[in-house]
């Protein structure tokens, strides 16, 4: 019984995707207290640390015989900008969308959602993937033709350190004896870790790390072919199925696709606003959003 208002019957209901940039319309402080205001149920942003030239001709949603846009050479830091966020805000969630697991030091990674999460009073939405630029992942440290591998060892160890008083992990990529990890997240065990994509494995992977999926290009059929799947999935392994999430993330401001989309078994759905370069078009644009989707 799934409706298109801010937060549906689960408690998620309808979030905004923010393209970061340098811009002045780019301040999260003052996007997401918009966005909370209009009633959005959550926030989130994307990640690229470094673009190294050249790197951008496979991006994935290039427009065919255009180059990649500008703004993917200009976003700030997701943590802080979710930090930012986190300040202006009191009740919108606070998600990744995504980050780039194999371009961050666990140990780091740990303690920065496990913050924003303190500080939050337990928002943060950790939206996960291995990345496509392989560039970038190599230069950042990955090793790119095994970086799910290394995604799931990161996750694994983050696990932990949010977990446990104290905390040790002896894996391939990583290795550390153990140590004291604080402030441990307000959400618990952890916040949840939301994987995106649409490899083969990417269903698979959810059950065995992960608390839900964020695929970006799908379909209602789709989601209702796969949230079938998980549900199966999962109580074979043990999980509840009503545990495992279904975030479908950068859709087009539609009523008629959020809801379909929301009939179809997803928990949740984020729309994403056209770019405009100024505080003035940002906010006007949530505006309109949200009286195509909210009201």
């Amino acid at each position: 019984n799934r409706t298109v208002t801010g937060k549906n019957i689960n408690g998620m209901g309808i979030g905004v995707f923010q393209i970061l940039t340098d811009q002045p319309s780019g301040d999260p402080a003052v996007v997401a207290k918009h966005a909370e205001t209009l009633g959005f149920a959550s926030y989130w942003v994307p990640e690229h640390a470094v673009i190294p030239e050249g790197s951008c001709e496979n991006y994935p949603a290039a427009t065919p015989g255009e180059p990649p846009p500008d703004y993917l050479y200009k976003m700030p830091d997701p943590m802080i900008a979710l930090a930012r966020a986190s300040a202006a805000t009191s009740t919108i969630g606070l998600g990744t969308g995504i980050a780039l697991v194999p371009e961050r030091n666990p140990l780091l990674a740990a303690k920065e959602i496990a913050s924003i999460d303190h500080y939050s009073g337990g928002r943060m939405l950790y939206g996960i993937g291995a990345g496509w630029n392989e560039a970038e992942c190599t230069v950042m440290g990955g090793d790119f033709p095994r970086r799910w591998t290394q995604t799931k060892e990161a996750i694994l160890a983050m696990k932990e350190l949010w977990t446990k008083e104290e905390a040790e992990f002896h894996g391939r990529y990583f290795d550390f004896p153990p140590v004291r990890s604080y402030p441990k997240p307000a959400q618990k065990p952890h916040p949840p870790v939301i994987l995106g994509g649409m490899a083969r494995n990417v269903l698979r992977r959810i059950i065995n790390i992960a608390d839900g999926w964020l695929p970006n290009r799908v379909t209602p059929a789709q989601v209702e072919e796969s949230r079938a799947k998980l549900d199966a999935m999962a109580a074979e392994a043990g999980r509840d199925p009503a545990s495992i999430t279904i975030s479908v993330y950068g859709q087009e401001p539609d009523r008629t696709i959020v809801q379909s989309l929301l009939s179809a078994g997803a928990n949740r759905v984020v729309v994403r606003p056209d770019y405009y370069d100024s505080e003035e078009g940002m906010g006007q644009e949530l505006e309109r959003m949200a009286e195509a989707v909210l009201r």
